[in-house]
């Protein structure tokens, strides 16, 4: 993706996100010189991965198949290992009409998936076989607003805003907007994207970046290149 079409979607997804009367916390606005000059301060920012992720899956297709994402809140995977601590992590989502989040599942996380607003969520879910590869026969059981739903392989929950599902480590799902864009809330588990998502077929979770401008605002994916963390 080129810089000025990532400068161009933070921008558009912000107003999306701010028309349902979401706001994200003040570190979402600094430009990357604000974050440099305060770099000794944000070290938790770093570590956590907060902030922007706009991502194509290395398709290069974003309207296609993408997902526009800003991590809130991240805990440490020290505290999750522990078993005390802050273990939770969240999310604001942007599901595009027809835009397709590819098919995969966590090792670690689990998630509640939340329409917060605007269209129909739609999630196709399958169930992991013995060797967490994807099986096309198991039907599939989550939870729906603490309400046990089961489907059959494949089939694709229709969530209206309000509505959420969780899914546990092992359920392989995609999801899109339908007849819509859709604002999305996660809350999950700690949440580590650059080792706990497999996908079916492989794909690069975080896209390459043409430096066409200067970014309005980093990516999580730049921090390595900016600060070293």
């Amino acid at each position: 993706m080129k810089r000025s079409f990532v400068n161009e979607t933070l921008l558009k997804g912000d107003e999306f996100i701010r028309s349902f009367g979401h706001i994200l916390p003040p570190f979402a606005y600094w430009t990357p010189g604000e974050m440099k000059s305060r770099q000794a301060d944000i070290q938790g920012i770093l570590d956590a991965r907060l902030g922007w992720d706009i991502t194509d899956y290395g398709d290069g297709d974003f309207d296609k198949m993408g997902l526009f994402l800003f991590t809130t809140r991240n805990g440490r995977q020290s505290d999750l290992e522990a078993g005390g601590g802050m273990c939770y992590a969240e999310k604001i989502m942007i599901s595009r009409h027809d835009q397709i989040s590819p098919m995969h599942r966590h090792v670690v996380k689990a998630e509640d998936i939340i329409n917060r607003g605007g269209a129909t969520l739609a999630i196709q879910m399958y169930e992991s076989a013995p060797d967490g590869t994807l099986d096309e026969t198991l039907a599939v059981t989550v939870a729906c607003d603490g309400i046990t739903k089961t489907q059959k392989a494949g089939e694709t929950l229709m969530l209206a805003p309000g509505e959420s599902v969780t899914l546990m480590p092992g359920n392989w799902h995609k999801f899109w907007g339908e007849g819509g864009d859709v604002l999305i809330g996660e809350v999950s588990t700690v949440n580590d994207d650059e080792t706990d998502n497999i996908f079916h077929p492989p794909l690069d979770r975080f896209s390459g970046i043409e430096e066409d401008e200067d970014p309005v605002h980093l990516l999580v994916s730049d921090y390595r290149a900016w600060f070293g963390a």
